[in-house]
């Protein structure tokens, strides 16, 4: 007997211009001002790695949580990518929500303490458009974050110059999504197809690893991302390694580093924690920082707000070059 399921046609959604919104323009960098907000020696090391991968035409792979856009780094990236210093940038599912809000409304974010009191969270009518995205990229045959990226970007949103999102369909340098039903609020919605989200992400999941199989002298850069950035860096790895393997080849010799605010300083990230430590089940470091790069990688632990971090990054790639790589 099959289980009783929720009803979603009896849920209230209210328009986005009924919520009180946490986020707006006003966080946003300009690539022309910006200033670091902190000063790292790992920083300019990892500048150098990301332009010496890109002479070599190795991926540069950024992965981010949500929070990484929510700082306002948006236009800072999309530079990077129109100079061909980030070669693809891969997103959870919430990274997509706000990035997609912003390029609409110019604003995102809500209060979960506020919306959840009354059942409200998530529930907002517009932001559901997405769940349309992900029907669109199973009929085109297309990824999900090119699908939100195409949408944003073909009906003019009013806030497109600052959509990651947009600037991939634009540049076509993938933006990917990696979802976790169930984890983000359109899912909450009536609209929601579980089997259209979960085969557009597939398809993102299938362009990351293809992105991983030129990971060879390459960087892979991981922003706030605890669990997901780490678990698909993972397989896809192991897949790209797999197919190399078969031709006598490897991907071994390659730069990884983690942003985060853990503090880890004097730690040997270079080595798993034991099982008995609770960091031990901090993703980050031992699948990143450790396991994958074992067999000839470097590491880097680089703690720090979104906002002090990736400017700073920014900062030191481009006053170390005057190239673009596209």
């Amino acid at each position: 007997m099959p289980f009783e399921q929720f009803d979603r046609s009896k849920l209230h959604l209210k328009p986005l211009g009924d919520r009180v919104h946490d986020i707006d323009l006003s966080v946003m960098f300009d690539p022309d001002d910006v200033q670091p907000a902190m000063d790292h020696p790992t920083i300019d090391l990892l500048a150098d790695r990301i332009i010496a991968a890109r002479e070599k035409g190795a991926t540069v792979l950024m992965a981010m949580g949500a929070h990484c856009l929510r700082s306002g780094n948006g236009p800072l990236l999309i530079e990077l990518m129109k100079r061909g210093l980030i070669t693809h940038f891969a997103l959870n599912g919430a990274g997509g929500i706000h990035d997609y809000e912003m390029a609409m409304i110019g604003a995102t974010t809500e209060s979960v303490a506020r919306y959840i009191s009354e059942g409200q969270f998530g529930l907002w009518q517009e932001t559901g458009g997405l769940n349309e995205c992900a029907k669109l990229a199973v009929a085109e045959g297309i990824g999900y974050g090119e699908a939100i990226g195409r949408v944003i970007e073909e009906n003019n949103f009013k806030y497109k110059d600052y959509s990651l999102l947009a600037a991939g369909y634009r540049y076509q340098v993938p933006v990917t999504i990696h979802v976790g039903i169930g984890c983000d609020i359109i899912h909450e919605h009536p609209n929601c197809d579980g089997a259209a989200l979960g085969q557009a992400s597939y398809t993102d999941f299938l362009i990351y690893a293809q992105s991983i199989t030129n990971l060879e002298n390459g960087v892979f850069l991981d922003f706030g991302s605890a669990v997901i950035g780490p678990e698909v860096y993972l397989k896809c790895l192991s897949m790209a390694r797999n197919v190399a393997h078969q031709h006598g080849k490897k991907i071994t010799h390659f730069t990884t580093a983690v942003f985060d605010l853990h503090d880890l300083e004097g730690k040997n990230v270079h080595e798993t924690p034991p099982k008995g430590d609770p960091r031990y089940y901090f993703r980050p470091w031992k699948t990143i920082m450790a396991r994958t790069v074992a067999d000839g990688g470097e590491s880097h632990y680089i703690q720090g707000r979104h906002d002090q971090t990736v400017p700073n990054l920014y900062k030191r790639l481009i006053e170390k070059t005057d190239k673009t790589f596209r």
